[in-house]
């Protein structure tokens, strides 16, 4: 039997999630695995975090001849026993588990801006001035008819 690691698609529309699994390479793509080998996850927001994988079962899968397909030996090769990437998956995986412990409060509210007082100030008395001499004027007209 020839056994290949290869991604299980899992998910749903427009939210996909991998599984990578030892399985034999004649079942179909979701078909029935031999073993579970890790997950990834490309809609988590830290690239280097999205893959998580057993490092030790793959080295013993690669010891007795099975064969990654072309993702998942990429996978492998970053986040394997001896990734390229660990290093950077580790930092990542960090920064995630400071975001959950991290707790919103909202702003406090700013006090509303008062209109500036001089400017009120002097808009009334000048409206109320020419007003008063409009006033004036019919007051002295009406008096006079």
């Amino acid at each position: 039997m020839a056994v290949r690691i290869r991604l299980k698609k899992l998910g749903r529309t427009h939210r996909p999630y991998f599984r990578l699994c030892a399985i034999d390479q004649r079942s179909p793509r979701d078909g029935r695995v031999i073993e579970e080998l890790g997950h990834y996850d490309p809609m988590i927001p830290e690239t280097d975090a999205r893959a998580q994988l057993k490092g030790e079962r793959i080295s013993y899968w690669l010891s007795v001849g099975a064969q990654p397909s072309d993702k998942a030996g990429v996978l492998i090769k970053k986040y394997g026993e001896n990734g390229t990437h660990l290093e950077q998956q580790q930092a990542a995986l960090e920064r995630l588990g400071k975001r959950k412990e991290y707790e919103w409060t909202p702003a406090p509210a700013a006090p509303a801006k008062p209109a500036k007082k001089e400017e009120s100030a002097e808009q009334p008395a000048a409206e109320d001035a020419p007003a008063a001499e409009g006033e004036g004027e019919q007051a002295a007209a009406e008096t006079t008819e």
